[in-house]
């Protein structure tokens, strides 16, 4: 899949009613929410384009290895594990493909140098003069006080971006703040998803009928095949956690209650972060809400509500 052909896929607005997913959001969700474009300005911007071009990567291959370099030089299956609700050979592969064309440093410092570039220019464009570096160092310095109270345990890409050195440039640090913090919940959703006792496809399945998406809308984004898909919907519909008919497939109320409860771990999993954050939550959730919507005007994230709080 090439850039033009994802985007197409992602970032066309959806049309019709759309449910807010955000209008219950507990303080750990609307930070995260709020950041998810400029941590993931990696994967969707002109900039990180040009440069997975460069290094002869398609818009798949440029995803997965830019963002799995934090682990280092591993073998694929740690990479599909890691990426969770993915394919795992669909993950696997597209790490080996990344890793044919270039070095875990060279994946490292391309993903970087996206982020700072991108997020550079897209901040140029909010209000009349563009946002000043010294904001954005106070924001970032906001999340990185945050930050001193993320855990290690368990949580490899996060483990992994955190052994890396800070950027020099102001907004390199604000896209390597958003992107632990992002990484840090994403680890701590998956290790709540396993602890439901869920795959990668049941958990894909739950997290969209959850979301507002319709029933594989957004799972068969992921690689499954029709045949494994169907079997893991078959087996959540043995647990209790679907109901209706297989063209108006819905979450039971079991199956509300069970993605509750891996939303309520993975916030839980954020609090000493935002217990540290403090007072300065609100102005920075604001602040990083402003900066992505400038992402999401210039055309660098998906549009879609849905998209972000399934990400």
């Amino acid at each position: 899949m090439d850039f033009a052909e994802a985007r197409a896929t992602f970032c066309t607005p959806r049309t019709g009613p759309v449910a807010d997913p955000a209008a219950a959001a507990t303080p750990a969700r609307r930070l995260r929410d709020a950041l998810e474009p400029l941590a993931m300005v990696t994967v969707w911007s002109e900039p990180a384009a040009d440069r997975a071009a460069a290094a002869g990567l398609d818009f798949l291959a440029g995803y997965v290895g830019g963002r799995a370099s934090a682990l280092g030089d591993v073998p694929g299956t740690l990479v599909a594990s890691t990426f969770a609700v993915f394919e795992p050979d669909l993950a696997g592969g597209l790490w080996d493909r990344a890793r044919a064309s270039c070095s875990v440093a060279q994946l490292q410092q391309g993903r970087e140098r996206a982020g700072t570039e991108a997020l550079r220019a897209a901040l140029a464009d909010v209000g009349e003069s563009g946002v000043d570096e010294v904001d954005v160092d106070g924001v970032v310095d906001t999340l990185r006080a945050g930050l001193a109270a993320a855990d290690l345990m368990g949580r490899p890409l996060f483990a992994g971006m955190w052994a890396l050195p800070w950027p020099d440039e102001a907004y390199g640090r604000l896209w390597h703040a958003t992107s632990l913090l992002r990484e840090h919940r994403g680890d701590s959703h998956v290790a709540a998803c396993v602890a439901a006792g869920l795959d990668g496809i049941e958990a894909n399945v739950l997290t969209e009928l959850w979301v507002g998406f319709d029933l594989l809308e957004y799972t068969s984004t992921r690689g499954w095949s029709p045949e494994a898909m169907d079997a893991a919907i078959g087996r959540l519909r043995t647990r209790g956690l679907l109901d209706g008919p297989p063209d108006h497939t819905v979450l039971s109320d079991e199956g509300r209650r069970l993605r509750a409860g891996i939303e309520d771990a993975t916030d839980l999993a954020q609090q000493p972060i935002v217990d540290l954050i403090g007072d300065a939550l609100d102005r920075t959730v604001d602040a990083l809400a402003t900066w992505s919507e400038a992402v999401v005007t210039r055309g660098w994230f998906p549009p879609d509500p849905y998209k972000r709080a399934a990400g």
